[in-house]
């Protein structure tokens, strides 16, 4: 395929720097007048998928929200993969998933390889069992033009003890994430792309960025920032957080998009409004 890069900047041309996610957990489901089965899930799920394949750039399917119901759930969400990503609909595998050795290797075979059922164009995934044990994913999805969103400064409170602990003089637990991936991200820098590798940035983390020295600009990443909306990103302060990085920002939401369901045209209306405003968000800078 196309670099992930490449296609992603593609869609934000497009539809707008939007990522909307797919978070069936069982209040947004009850919430919606269905039950929280199986069924419900389905239902949900592939509401979503009506309402934002073809009009949306990016979705993000939560895999918790659908491993809950163990195969039959998991079966859904290789349903939604597939079908995002026959309309031509980037889809992000929100797993966060982080292992050493085989294992690791295991997980991006199941996340980021040809003929994989959950295979979708990018993976998150953690890297604080060192981000050089992320190397099976960061070299698979090369291989295979699918991207990487490595956690490096999230907006939960207990996020900061480790992101933002000292490592020596060369910086931060977070300064290091961002280092290897734009190390790993070097080669399409240089050709004036956005790399494979992005980066998971809270869209409510302050001055975080600023107070650590990161310079996500220069890194040549891919930003998934999620808290946009319901969790109190907005566009002022996804201005704030990322500054000259900005064109690079993919805002993640999720709760505020779907409390418009479950009516197709009224979610897909809300999708597409929301990305329209990030578009003017990032063109005014």
């Amino acid at each position: 395929m196309t670099p992930f890069g490449t296609r992603l900047r593609a869609a934000t041309d497009t539809f707008g720097p939007l990522c909307a996610g797919l978070d069936p957990h069982r209040g947004l489901v009850e919430a919606w007048g269905l039950d929280y089965s199986v069924a419900g899930l389905e239902r949900f799920a592939m509401t979503c998928v009506d309402a934002f394949a073809g009009h949306v750039g990016v979705v993000k399917p939560q895999s918790a929200f659908f491993e809950v119901f163990g195969s039959a759930g998991v079966a859904v969400l290789e349903r939604v993969v597939a079908d995002l990503r026959a309309a031509g609909t980037l889809v992000v595998v929100d797993a966060k998933r982080g292992d050493i050795g085989s294992t690791m290797q295991a997980y991006a075979d199941a996340y980021l390889a040809d003929g994989s059922p959950l295979a979708g164009d990018a993976l998150t995934v953690s890297p604080y069992l060192g981000y050089g044990a992320l190397r099976p994913a960061l070299d698979l999805a090369a291989a295979t033009g699918r991207g990487l969103f490595v956690l490096a400064l999230t907006s939960n409170p207990e996020g900061p003890a480790v992101q933002h602990a000292r490592l020596d003089e060369s910086g931060s637990v977070a300064g290091s994430v961002v280092a290897g991936a734009a190390a790993d991200n070097a080669d399409a820098v240089a050709r004036g792309e956005l790399g494979h590798v992005g980066l998971v940035v809270g869209a409510t983390v302050g001055s975080a960025v600023q107070d650590l020295g990161l310079d996500l600009a220069a890194a040549g990443t891919p930003i998934l920032a999620p808290g946009f909306g319901a969790q109190g990103g907005s566009l002022d302060s996804v201005r704030r957080v990322f500054g000259p990085a900005l064109p690079q920002v993919l805002a993640s939401s999720s709760r505020d998009v779907l409390s418009a369901g479950p009516d197709v045209a009224a979610l897909r209306e809300r999708a597409v409004a929301t990305a329209e405003a990030l578009r003017e968000a990032v063109a005014s800078g």
